[in-house]
């Protein structure tokens, strides 16, 4: 690309870790980050990421705002991390090691709404995807494994991004026709939440032939919001894993599209 005026920015949410006094560097602190994967993805076909802050926290911070970023940037992308609070799709916590982060979702909730209400694409990732649907009104499974207990193992501790799986595309559905009209594909299963009930207005673009768990949405209408539960940033070529790089040109089509218009 030969002039920096063209590109796009592409904002990506940030990971948190809340202060931890058990931490050997920034005892105490609150640290907001992205996965340098995540960022090269993003940057692969020549555009720019930038991490969005949250402008919540300790101190004060002026009036930024995550709608100024939105109004600012020409897409956003959620990435993977920590569980998702149940209290934000209206449950209570089953176990304590699902609590989540609480305050990761309300920031994330706001980027969402955010960038759909300045017309900017939105593309979620594993979490992200979760994120999504639950910012409209869907439920997740706190853990697969405990109340799916027929279903495929979708994430182990050990093989980690190795721990592979096939999944269904819908047929005539957008990502189908995104990637050649395929009907399957093998991806990456870092997840032990997931879509359990939908929410209004999506349509599920692919899933888990194994269980029929979801693994793709996307939201119907006018507004650009899609997501996949696996990891493209994780994908590779001598894995025999899918070529991610056709969703990723349509969400940057969509961005360039809005920017030009």
């Amino acid at each position: 690309m030969s002039s920096n005026s063209k590109r796009l920015k592409i904002g990506i949410s940030a990971c948190f870790f809340h202060p931890d006094q058990e931490r050997p560097i920034f005892k105490g602190k609150t640290l907001q980050y992205i996965e340098q994967s995540v960022a090269h993805w993003v940057m692969s076909q020549g555009d720019l990421a930038v991490m969005i802050p949250s402008p919540e926290g300790d101190t004060q911070v002026g009036d930024a705002q995550i709608a100024d970023y939105a109004q600012w940037l020409d897409g956003v992308v959620l990435m993977g991390g920590s569980d998702v609070w149940p209290g934000s799709y209206g449950e209570e916590v089953m176990d304590p090691r699902w609590t989540g982060d609480r305050v990761r979702d309300a920031y994330e909730k706001k980027l969402i709404e955010s960038f759909v209400a300045a017309g900017k694409p939105v593309l979620g990732v594993c979490r992200g995807m979760q994120m999504i649907n639950v910012a409209f009104g869907g439920t997740l499974y706190q853990d697969i494994a405990t109340q799916r207990p027929d279903a495929l193992m979708h994430r182990d501790g050990v093989t980690y991004d190795l721990n592979l799986h096939e999944v269904q595309f819908e047929a005539n559905s957008k990502l189908s026709k995104l990637l050649g009209g395929a009907s399957k594909a093998k991806v990456n299963s870092i997840h032990h939440q997931g879509v359990k009930d939908l929410a209004a207005n999506f349509v599920v673009e692919a899933f888990c032939p194994h269980d029929h768990i979801p693994e793709a949405i996307r939201l119907q209408g006018d507004a650009y919001v899609a997501a996949v539960q696996w990891h493209p940033e994780f994908h590779k070529s001598t894995l025999g894993t899918l070529d991610d790089s056709p969703i990723l040109t349509d969400f940057l089509n969509a961005a360039r599209k809005k920017q030009l218009a």
